[in-house]
C-alpha cells in the first residue's frame, strides 16, 4: 500500500512540477476544457453548435463579459470552463461534489444536520452559498426554500441547489472567480456560477453509474443519466434530458456513550433520491428574431436520523428505543422563455422572462411527541413539522451593439431588469409543535409561519473598450433597488493588458450589495435532542428582541483583485489572480445565548420545552449584521499538454486556491453583548480550511485512458464547546472552549476507461482510494460521543473510500 501510495504521490509531483491547471482548451482536462469546443454565439441558432466551432482550440466564454467571441484566456476576469466530461470523470453523482473536485476555490460543506442535511448546495472562496451567484444560460436561477438554520459557514444560506438541474442537460459550467454584482446582480459578490445546457438538435446520449463506500459496504449510489435532441419545424431544436439517482444512507457515527453502541446514525450522508428532467428549445420566427426556452423540473425525497432516544422514553411504542427520522419531499421548477434579435435601434436585443418555485415539505417519522403522550396518552408516530416555499420571477431586457469610435471598437450592453421574491413559511400540524412538539425536530408554530415577499427593480450599462490595440477595459455600472432595503449603485472596472502574446496582466474592482434574504427575516425553528434544545428566533419577533435583536441591513462588499496570465511554451499556459473581498455588516447567526434567558426567550412564543431538557444546555440566537471581515487569498492555475506519440498523450493540469478570512469589526446586540462568542468568530475566520490543491493526470492512448487526481485539503482551526462528556464545570460553556485542528489530508482518485468503440464508454474508479479520514473530535466536544468528525468543515468527506463503474454511449 505504501508503495502504490508513494507511485501515485510520485504522479502528482510530476503535475505540480508540469504547473499544469485547470482552465484552458482541452477535453481531457479534469477543470476547464469544452468536449466540443463550441463558440457560443448570441444571435445565430444554427451555428452555435456547428463543426466549425468545435474546431476551435479556444473556449469562447459568455460569462464576465458581453462582448463576443471572448475566450477564457483573454478574459480581463479569470474564469474557468469545466465540460460535462471533466464532472462525468470525478465519479460523483451530484454536480455540487463534481465542482468541488474540479475548482478549488469551490468547495461544499463535509455534511448538514436536520433539513439542512437535505439540500446541496456550494461555495466560493470560503464564503457562504448566498455570496455565490448561479446562472442558467445566462439568467438568474432560483433559490432553494429551504434555509441552512443549524451552526456552521452556511448558517443562514438559501442557495441555489444545483443538483435540481439533470446532469445530462449540461453541456458545460462557466465559473467566473471574481466580484460581478455590477454586471449580474448586486448579490454576485463572491463570484457567478453559469450553467450552459445542451443545443444541439440530433444525437442521443445515455450513461449510468453504480459505486459504493467500499470499507463499510453502504452507501450504494445509482445514477442513471438520458439525453438527446431533434429538429423540428425545419431549423428549430429541441433537446430533452432526465437524471434518476438513489443514494443509500451512510453511517459514520461513534458509539453513544449512553448505550455503548452505534445506536445513533446521525453522522452521515443522508438517503435520497432525485429525479429531475429539463428541456432546452430554440426555433427561428424570422431572419433577425429567435424563439428559445428552457424548463427543468426535479422532484426530491431525502432523510436522515436524529439522535437515538432511549427505551425508557417511550416503552409502550418503542420498547427498544427510537431514532427520529426527518424527511424533505421537495418538488423544484424552472423555467424561461424570451426572443432575441438585432433590429431594436441597431441593437441586438435579449427579452426574457424566468420563473422558478421550489416547494419543500419536512416530516418526522419514527418519532414521537412524548408530551402529548403523558398528557392524553396518545401520540401519533408521523407529524407534518413544516412547510417551505421560495419563488422568484425575473424578467429582463438585454441590449448590446458595437461602435466605432475615433477608430476605436466600443462594445456598449445595457438593460433593465425586475425581480418578484416570494417566501412563505407553512407551520405544522398541531401535534407536532404542541406539548413540547415531537421528537428531533419541533414542528414550526403558527406564530413562526406567514408570507412576505419584494419587489426588485435594476438597471445596468456595460462598456468594453480597446484605446489601443493591447488594453482591454471593461466598465460596469448597475443600480438596484428593493422594496424593503432600499437601494443601491454597484460599479466595476476590470482592465487587461497584453504586453505579448505569452505575458498579459489583468486587474478588477468593483463593489456589491447583498439585501437580507426573506428566509434571514422571518425564519425561526426549534431543534430538540433528548437532554438540549437550540432555538433559532426570526430576527423581528419579539422573542429576539429582548435578546437584544435589532433588524436586518444589507451587506455591502467591496472586491479587488489582479493577476497575470502567462503561456511560457506553446502547449503550457499559467494564471496567477489574487484577491481581497471586504464585507461590512456580514449577516451571521449571532447572539447566542444560553441557559434561562435563552429558555425564556423560546417559552416566550408560547413554546413548551418537554421534560427532561437541562436548562444549561439550552440555547438560542437570531440572525444578525454581526461582524465585518476581510477575505485575501490567491488562485493559481496551469496546464500543460505532452504528446509522447506511440505512448499516448497526458495533459497534466494543477490548481491551488490560497484562502484566509479575517474579522475587522465585531458588533454588538442592544444590550452591549457580542454578537459572536470566541467560538464563532473562529468558525468564521479559521473554520474553512486555508488551502487547497488540485493536481490531475489525463493520460490517454488508443481506446484506453486514464485519470489520476491528487487532492489537498488544507487544515482548519475551530473553538468547539464542551457537551455532556466533559466535566461539570466545563459542559455546555459560552466562554470555555477546546481548541479543534483538522489536519490536511490528501487524496488520491484513479478512474481507468476503456471505448470498444465509437459509441460506448466504459470505466471503474475509485476516489480515496486509501480511505483517507479527516481528524476526529473529542468525544467530550460531541452530543453522547456520536459525531466524531468535524461536520461543519468544508475539508474533504469523512466517509472514506468510493469506489464506482460507469458505462457511457453516444450515438
Amino acid at each position: 500500500m505504501q508503495t502504490a501510495r508513494g507511485l501515485l504521490g510520485s504522479v502528482a509531483c510530476i503535475a505540480l512540477m508540469a504547473s499544469s491547471a485547470y482552465g484552458q482548451d482541452t477535453a481531457a482536462s479534469p477543470t476547464v476544457k469544452i468536449e466540443k469546443k463550441q463558440v457560443h454565439k448570441a444571435n445565430v441558432l444554427n451555428s452555435r453548435h456547428s463543426h466549425a466551432a468545435a474546431a476551435q482550440d479556444e473556449n469562447m466564454i459568455v460569462t464576465g463579459t458581453r462582448a463576443a467571441h471572448v475566450s477564457a484566456r483573454s478574459s480581463t476576469s479569470p474564469i474557468d470552463v469545466i465540460s460535462a466530461a471533466d464532472l462525468k470523470r470525478t465519479g460523483q453523482v451530484d454536480l455540487r461534489d463534481a465542482l468541488a473536485r474540479t475548482v478549488p476555490s469551490i468547495s461544499v460543506q463535509s455534511m448538514g444536520y436536520d433539513t439542512g442535511a437535505l439540500t446541496d448546495s456550494i461555495r466560493m472562496r470560503g464564503l457562504n452559498p448566498n455570496y455565490t451567484l448561479v446562472l442558467v444560460d445566462g439568467k438568474r436561477r432560483h433559490t432553494t426554500a429551504n434555509i441552512y438554520a443549524n451552526a456552521g459557514l452556511q448558517q443562514g444560506s438559501t442557495p441555489v441547489d444545483i443538483d435540481m438541474i439533470p446532469a445530462g442537460a449540461i453541456d458545460h459550467i462557466e465559473v467566473l472567480r471574481d466580484g460581478a454584482a455590477a454586471q449580474y446582480g448586486s448579490d454576485a459578490i463572491a463570484g457567478v456560477v453559469n450553467i450552459i445546457l445542451k443545443k444541439t438538435p440530433h444525437g442521443f446520449n445515455i450513461s449510468g453509474q453504480t459505486g459504493a463506500y467500499a470499507y463499510k459496504g453502504d452507501g450504494w449510489q445509482s445514477n442513471l443519466n438520458l439525453d438527446g435532441g431533434f429538429k423540428f419545424l425545419g431549423d428549430g431544436y429541441i433537446h430533452l434530458s432526465g437524471q434518476y439517482i438513489h443514494t443509500d444512507m451512510t453511517n459514520r457515527s461513534s458509539p453513544d456513550d449512553r448505550t455503548g453502541e452505534v445506536s445513533t446514525k446521525m453522522l452521515g450522508r443522508p438517503e435520497q433520491t432525485r429525479g429531475t428532467m429539463g428541456l432546452e428549445f430554440g426555433k427561428r420566427l424570422t431572419d433577425n428574431i429567435e424563439l428559445y426556452g428552457n424548463a427543468t423540473y426535479a422532484h426530491r425525497h431525502a432523510q436522515s436520523f436524529q439522535y437515538f432516544r432511549l427505551a425508557s422514553a417511550l416503552p409502550s411504542y418503542y420498547p427498544n428505543g427510537f431514532s427520529p427520522v426527518e424527511t424533505n419531499d421537495e418538488d423544484d421548477y424552472g423555467a424561461t422563455i424570451g426572443i432575441k434579435g438585432q433590429t431594436f435601434l441597431g441593437f441586438n436585443y435579449d427579452l426574457s422572462s424566468t420563473y422558478g418555485r421550489d416547494i419543500v415539505d419536512i416530516h418526522n417519522v419514527s418519532t414521537a411527541n412524548l408530551g402529548l403522550y403523558a398528557a392524553t396518552g396518545s401520540t401519533p408516530t408521523t407529524f407534518y413539522a413544516a412547510g417551505y416555499r421560495d419563488s422568484q420571477w425575473t424578467n429582463n431586457l438585454d441590449l448590446h451593439r458595437l461602435f466605432k469610435m475615433w477608430n476605436m471598437p466600443v462594445n456598449v450592453a445595457l438593460g433593465a431588469e425586475h425581480r418578484y421574491e416570494d417566501y412563505t413559511i407553512v407551520p405544522g400540524d398541531e401535534a407536532s409543535y404542541s406539548y413540547g412538539g415531537a421528537a428531533g425536530f419541533v414542528g414550526l408554530q403558527p406564530v413562526n409561519a406567514g408570507s412576505s415577499h419584494r419587489n426588485v427593480y435594476a438597471g445596468y450599462v456595460d462598456l468594453d473598450v480597446h484605446p489601443v490595440k493591447k488594453l482591454d477595459i471593461d466598465l460596469a455600472g448597475r443600480y438596484e433597488t428593493y422594496s424593503d432595503a432600499g437601494h443601491t449603485f454597484n460599479g466595476k472596472i476590470a482592465s487587461r493588458y497584453d504586453f505579448t502574446k505569452r505575458i498579459a496582466v489583468r486587474g478588477a474592482i468593483s463593489n456589491g450589495f447583498r439585501a437580507p434574504s426573506l428566509a434571514q427575516e422571518y425564519y425561526g425553528n426549534l431543534n430538540i435532542a433528548p437532554t438540549s434544545a437550540s432555538g433559532q428566533l426570526a430576527v423581528n419577533s419579539v422573542a429576539a428582541r429582548t435578546l437584544g435583536a435589532s433588524a436586518l441591513k444589507p451587506e455591502r462588499s467591496t472586491n479587488a483583485s489582479g493577476g497575470i496570465v502567462l503561456t511560457p511554451l506553446n502547449n503550457w499556459h499559467v494564471a496567477v489572480d489574487v484577491y481581497q473581498i471586504n464585507i461590512r455588516d456580514q449577516i451571521v447567526a449571532g447572539g447566542n445565548y444560553t441557559g434561562q434567558a435563552a429558555l425564556d426567550a423560546i417559552e416566550s412564543q408560547g413554546i413548551t420545552l418537554p421534560s427532561g431538557i437541562i436548562t444549561s444546555s439550552v440555547s438560542a440566537k437570531y440572525f444578525s449584521n454581526g461582524v465585518s471581515t476581510r477575505t485575501q487569498g490567491m488562485d493559481i492555475t496551469s496546464d500543460y499538454k505532452t504528446d509522447f506519440h506511440q505512448y499516448g498523450k497526458i495533459l497534466w493540469t494543477a490548481a491551488v486556491n490560497l484562502n484566509r478570512v479575517r474579522m475587522h469589526h465585531l458588533g454588538k446586540d442592544t444590550l452591549g453583548n457580542s454578537l459572536l462568542s470566541t467560538s464563532g468568530v473562529s468558525t468564521l475566520t479559521t473554520g474553512s480550511p486555508r488551502s487547497k490543491i488540485i493536481l490531475n493526470a489525463n493520460w490517454t492512448l488508443g481506446q484506453w485512458d486514464v485519470n489520476i487526481r491528487q487532492s489537498r485539503w488544507g487544515s482548519s482551526k475551530v473553538l468547539l464547546g464542551y457537551s455532556n462528556e466533559a466535566p461539570a464545570e466545563l459542559r455546555y460553556s459560552n466562554t470555555i472552549f477546546k481548541e479543534f485542528t483538522n489536519a490536511p489530508r490528501w487524496t488520491t482518485d484513479l478512474e481507468v476507461g476503456y471505448r470498444p468503440d465509437d459509441h460506448w464508454h466504459i470505466s471503474f474508479g475509485a476516489n480515496n482510494i486509501f480511505n483517507v479520514r479527516p481528524s476526529k473530535v473529542p468525544a467530550m466536544n460531541t452530543l453522547y460521543g456520536i459525531t466524531r468528525y468535524y461536520v461543519s468543515s468544508s475539508q474533504m468527506d469523512f466517509n472514506g473510500a468510493y469506489y464506482y463503474l460507469q458505462a457511457a454511449a453516444s450515438f
